[in-house]
């Protein structure tokens, strides 16, 4: 038993490292998956897309790396069910890509930004766990399994594209595994790439590190937090994650998962879990960034119409988030690093929520 307290601090510590080093290079850039979508509708400018592009190719072949390596085993993860809740992920995504547009950021920028002392983005966190905890459990959560959930489809195999592939094509699941993340992410990288002006001063550095720390969570609770016989189930066990499978970087369930281990502490059974530890990393790295910056400073709301529409982004953020499955990190970057089919259905989900979210400030204006 030992041993397993000493396995979960080296995964909990390893994972607070990881996010710590990503909350500080996002304080630095401007590294923003929102900003990313709304810079292509709003001034046509493609750079942060391609800033997302390269962080998304360095997972997607990272994540492969570790599976073909037989490191991790992405059919372990949350993202590639045999069931498909194809509909859970499109309108999932479009609220949490319309609650992101109006609350000034997703998940991750909202924790970014309270490390750099944004009391703006603590009230957002704080919304988001709340509606996040009442769609996982509560009155939302009912709603959520008697209608979106209810629709999906019963897949022969995994959802991953690879395994999917398999069915119909003479390869094994690893083959076409490797085959398909190659391609996945030289195509991203070259799209990224061709742009001179991004090679030149695209700040793509940000978008390895941060496909790197997805690819490391990955490695962390995949393989030195995996445990092949838990000595009290005698079942195979992934250390500290809230899900029980294989995670990586997540940040809408688990402001629920905080504010609940907050709420109950003098409950026993409520631990720290990995991520947990993920959320409270980006905002360390941040504030530590922040200072060295001379950059921290409390900020507020500017006017009660910019307190509701945050108040409201956030709600929907807390809903979606949990619908989808995950956020722009979660089924972004790294739910399609598993090339899992409902994670790009959520992404699609996301950038229309996102237009019509900007559409809807263009007219309230």
């Amino acid at each position: 038993m030992s041993e397993l307290i000493q396995l979960k601090q080296i995964v909990l510590i390893s994972a607070l490292v990881l996010a710590s080093i990503l909350g500080f290079v996002m304080q630095r850039t401007q590294f923003c998956s929102m900003g990313a979508i709304s810079d292509v509708f709003v001034m046509e400018s493609w750079h942060r897309a391609r800033q997302w592009c390269v962080a998304l190719a360095i997972a997607v072949m990272g994540t492969s790396f570790l599976y073909v390596g037989g490191w991790i085993d992405i059919h372990q993860t949350i993202y590639t069910n045999s069931k498909l809740l194809w509909l859970s992920a499109l309108i999932g995504g479009l609220l949490f890509g319309i609650g992101m547009s109006i609350a000034s950021g997703c998940g991750a920028k909202n924790l970014v930004r309270l490390g750099g002392g944004s009391l703006k983005s603590l009230i957002v966190l704080l919304v988001v766990g709340i509606f996040a905890q009442m769609t996982l459990r509560g009155i939302f959560g009912v709603l959520r399994v008697s209608t979106v959930d209810s629709v999906f489809m019963q897949l022969p195999t995994h959802q991953d594209l690879p395994s999917l592939l398999s069915q119909v094509l003479p390869f094994s699941v690893l083959v076409l595994s490797l085959i398909l993340s190659l391609l996945f992410g030289v195509v991203l990288l070259a799209f990224a790439f061709k742009d001179s002006q991004f090679r030149k001063h695209g700040q793509w550095w940000v978008s390895v590190v941060v496909g790197l720390v997805i690819v490391g969570f990955w490695y962390v609770s995949g393989y030195l937090g995996f445990v092949p016989e838990d000595p009290n189930t005698l079942e195979p066990l992934f250390i500290a994650t809230n899900s029980g499978r294989m995670e990586s970087a997540s940040l809408v369930a688990p402001m629920a998962y905080l504010l609940d281990y907050l709420t109950l502490f003098s409950d026993t059974s409520k631990t720290w879990s990995f991520a947990m530890v993920i959320a409270l990393g980006i905002v360390a790295g941040s504030a530590i960034s922040a200072v060295l910056r001379g950059q921290w400073r409390l900020q507020g709301f500017s006017s009660t119409v910019d307190t509701l529409n945050h108040l409201v982004g956030a709600a929907l953020m807390g809903i979606g988030g949990v619908t989808a499955l995950g956020c722009t990190f979660g089924q972004g970057l790294s739910g399609m690093s598993t090339l899992a089919l409902s994670s790009f259905i959520a992404v699609a989900g996301m950038i229309l929520g996102v237009f019509l979210g900007l559409r809807y400030l263009e007219k309230s204006a």
